[in-house]
Order: structure tokens, then C-alpha cells, then sequence
């Protein structure tokens, strides 16, 4: 039996409508479908041939259930080795903070056909919806992605380098280390007028845009509204804010709240960042 062949293919950032018409047109050929977590479902349920066989294969970092990248190469190889058009979907853009080299790895040792299909990087996508340029004359030239998932990824020369440059920062998988973001790029001194935007793009929303002034404050959390609230209904947010405060405007849950605090009764892991 002939070997199959693997498309390594970019869903895109959430956004089913930004997936290429390449890679829509392998979806519709494939014999098997090997999907990332934050793959849009309806790429999956809409777009995808209905005969196929769609296994998740998702990471969740230190949340849920993880698939090692070593099953996944043994996927890989296995349906390959049946003969099968193989599309192993990604979010995003297949080579921007994925594990396609330990997979062209895989496929080159077992001598497997293999193409790559580019797509639109998180990057690209939030900054879109967020109507942010992510370069645009007399601001920013260039553009830097990077990622701060665990404290020993980005150097103490390399965070002085990142506050004094003009460049914009785009940090990937770092919602729960924005706090050490913040704080390692105040301490080397970054222009206190500089923005930052943290956003969810899973759910497409945009979570706050605030200057690095507004966050140079010794004690903050960054804290996740748990339910839908306004301003006239803040039980859960009376704590935090303080009598002397108020919320200028109607939190949806989802929204973040910046603010200062030393304490938050009742604040946990999945609530706020602390810095």
C-alpha cells in the first residue's frame, strides 16, 4: 500500500472565515483530521468532509487533558501508513509557536509527503479586530513575537532590550504571566506611555487597552468579571474597588478590571493575575 500524505494546515486565529481556500479544500478531501484545541468548531462540523475522522489532539497548558507531541507523531505516521490524506489542523499559523518541527521531523525519518499551508497568525487576528497597526510610521517599524508561558524564556538582557525598543511587543500564551510582562518590563525602565492590550482571542474579545502608566502601581491584579454585572450591581466587586471607585461602564462577563489592591478576598488562580 502507497503511503498517505500529511497537510500541515493553519486554521487560522478563531475566525472560521479566515481559514485559506487551500487548506478549506484539503478539509474536504481528508480521510482523517488531527485538530488543535482552540480550532473554530464550525471549521470542523462546516467545513471538514462529513466521512472523516476528526481526533483532538489539543495541548491546554498545565489545564486539562494534553496530548503528548509524541502520540501525535505516532498519529501521524499510523494513518499515513494506511494510506490516508492526513490534515493535522492548527491554530493560527502552523509555524508560529507550534511543534511543526518535531512533526517535519516525524514525517522526513518515515519518508512521508507532506505539505505546508500557511495561515493567519494570532498576531494578525487581534490585532485586526483590536484595530491596532501593528507597525505604522512614527511608532513602529517592526514587529517581535515572542512568548513568557514560564519565567526562564526570555533573559534579563534580552527584558532591557524589549523596554527600550520601538518595536511592538506581541507576547503569545502569556495571559497568566502578564503580571511578570508588566512588572519585568517597568523595571527596565520601558516609556511609561507605552499601551498595552491583552486579548482572548478564543473568544474574540478584547480584554483591556491601558498605558504601562496605569499598571506601574506595587500592587495590582488584572481580574476576570465572573458574571454579568453593572455599575449598579457590584457585590462581588465592592472588595476591590473600594467605596471612593466606581465602574464607569457595563461589565459583560469576560471584561477585565484593572485596579490597585493588596488584597482580594476570594481571589483565585483563575480569577487574577498578581504581580
Amino acid at each position: 500500500m502507497a503511503l498517505g500524505k500529511v497537510i500541515l494546515a493553519a486554521a487560522g486565529p478563531g475566525d472560521p472565515e479566515l481559514i485559506t481556500l487551500k487548506t478549506l479544500r484539503y478539509l474536504q478531501q481528508a480521510d482523517v483530521v488531527l485538530t488543535d484545541r482552540l480550532v473554530s468548531k464550525t471549521i470542523l462540523e462546516e467545513y471538514t468532509n462529513p466521512d472523516a475522522e476528526i481526533v483532538y489532539v489539543g495541548k491546554q497548558c498545565r489545564r486539562g487533558n494534553s496530548t503528548p507531541q509524541a502520540t501525535i507523531n505516532e498519529l501521524l505516521v499510523l494513518f499515513a501508513a494506511e494510506g490516508k490524506l492526513v490534515v493535522r489542523l492548527k491554530g493560527g499559523d502552523v509555524s508560529i509557536f507550534s511543534n511543526i518541527l518535531d512533526e517535519l521531523e516525524t514525517l522526513v525519518a518515515n519518508n512521508i509527503e507532506y505539505e505546508i499551508i500557511p495561515g493567519v497568525t494570532a498576531a494578525l487576528g487581534a490585532a485586526s479586530y483590536a484595530g491596532i497597526p501593528l507597525t505604522a510610521r512614527g511608532y513602529s517599524t517592526a514587529v517581535r513575537l515572542l512568548t513568557f508561558y514560564k519565567s526562564d524564556v526570555v533573559s534579563d538582557t534580552y527584558w532591557k532590550d524589549l523596554a527600550q525598543t520601538d518595536d511592538t511587543l506581541v507576547f503569545y500564551m502569556s495571559a497568566e504571566t502578564l503580571g511578570g510582562v508588566v512588572s519585568n518590563l517597568v523595571k527596565n525602565n520601558i516609556d511609561p506611555s507605552k499601551e498595552l492590550t491583552s486579548t482572548d482571542f478564543e473568544n474574540c474579545d478584547i480584554e483591556f487597552t491601558t498605558s504601562i502608566d496605569v499598571l506601574r502601581q506595587a500592587n495590582f491584579f488584572i481580574v476576570a468579571v465572573p458574571t454579568p454585572i453593572d455599575e449598579h450591581n457590584l457585590p462581588d466587586l465592592k472588595p476591590l474597588l473600594g467605596a471612593s471607585k466606581s465602574v464607569g461602564k457595563a461589565l459583560k462577563k469576560g471584561d477585565y478590571v484593572v485596579y490597585e489592591s493588596t488584597v482580594y478576598p476570594g481571589c483565585t488562580e483563575d480569577d487574577c493575575i498578581p504581580v
